[in-house]
């Protein structure tokens, strides 16, 4: 069979009423590269080609569902995300693409499809049940189980794939590695339970200071030691300085009493950060990890 001319698939797909966009995730902050008139309308804008994905998902959804869709993306999985939006119900279909004939480039189709009935059907309700019973096994394979951030493996996949894109972008990616100031002394005088709930509230700290859905913080155990990292795409170094401090603010300002610290009354972080173009010098993205995790553990 021919193959169609792209106008005429363009024409096809602008006619269609289900909202859908394309972005191509093999470029850093994977831009949107299309997005249909049904799309426009939903979204309420006109300016969305071009811009990253992660943003345009943040402002129509919210910051924890671009997070949660950026993470499935990641994931190269094809994905079905049950959602409201303006007092509709959606189901948001995610679904890997490639350009074909060979090509390396890599995208990503969304599908706003219009959920049965409003109020859900019985029907609908057990399906977006199912649904969310998905996503919360696959989060439990995916998430740190004291903080809810990203586990080990997890971001260690996360970093390997914005390694891979931005090395062939030649551009540049910043790793920040967090570490509880004397926390074995608070460990000792509150105790295990008291301390993975410390964490859990610096960790809340530091994902409310994360600038994109496109940022990823992630819990690492190394040995006894124990690291909360943050990857960004970032290009500037003094802005991965300012990003940091914010992040170190934040977790002062939270206020956990520590009596034994030699920082402060309260319990603070240090941080190290690492910013490198991708690539460069033969690197590889497990170099750059575990040179971070030396560096803050040097400290």
């Amino acid at each position: 069979m021919k193959r169609l001319k792209r106008g005429i698939l363009e024409q096809l797909v602008a006619g269609t009423a289900e909202p859908l966009l394309v972005a191509r995730i093999d470029s850093p902050d994977w831009p949107v590269v299309f997005c249909n008139p049904a799309f426009e309308d939903l979204a309420g804008t006109e300016s969305v080609r071009g811009r990253p994905l992660a943003d345009v998902i943040e402002q129509l959804l919210g910051r924890e569902l671009a997070l949660e869709i950026s993470e499935s993306i990641r994931s190269g999985q094809e994905t079905t995300i049950p959602l409201e939006l303006r007092d509709r119900e959606y189901l948001l279909a995610l679904k890997p693409l490639s350009a074909g004939d060979g090509a390396a480039s890599r995208f990503c189709g969304a599908y706003w499809r219009l959920a049965a009935g409003a109020p859900a059907s019985a029907g609908s309700e057990l399906h977006q049940a199912l649904l969310k019973a998905k996503r919360r096994i696959r989060d439990l394979s995916r998430d740190d189980p004291v903080t809810g951030l990203l586990n080990a493996r997890a971001f260690s996949d996360v970093l390997a794939h914005d390694w891979a894109v931005a090395a062939r972008e030649k551009t540049s990616l910043a790793l920040v590695a967090f570490t509880l100031d004397d926390f074995d002394a608070y460990v000792e005088v509150f105790g295990r339970h008291a301390a993975e709930s410390c964490q859990r509230r610096v960790a809340q700290a530091v994902r409310r200071c994360l600038r994109r859905a496109s940022d990823v913080a992630a819990r690492i155990e190394d040995g006894t030691d124990v690291k909360l990292l943050v990857l960004s795409h970032a290009s500037e170094e003094a802005g991965v300085h300012d990003f940091a401090a914010r992040i170190s603010t934040a977790v002062r300002e939270l206020g956990l009493h520590h009596p034994r610290s030699t920082v402060a009354k309260y319990v603070t972080v240090s941080y190290r950060i690492s910013l490198v173009e991708a690539g460069g010098d033969g690197m590889q993205a497990v170099d750059f990890l575990a040179g971070v995790m030396e560096e803050a553990t040097g400290d």
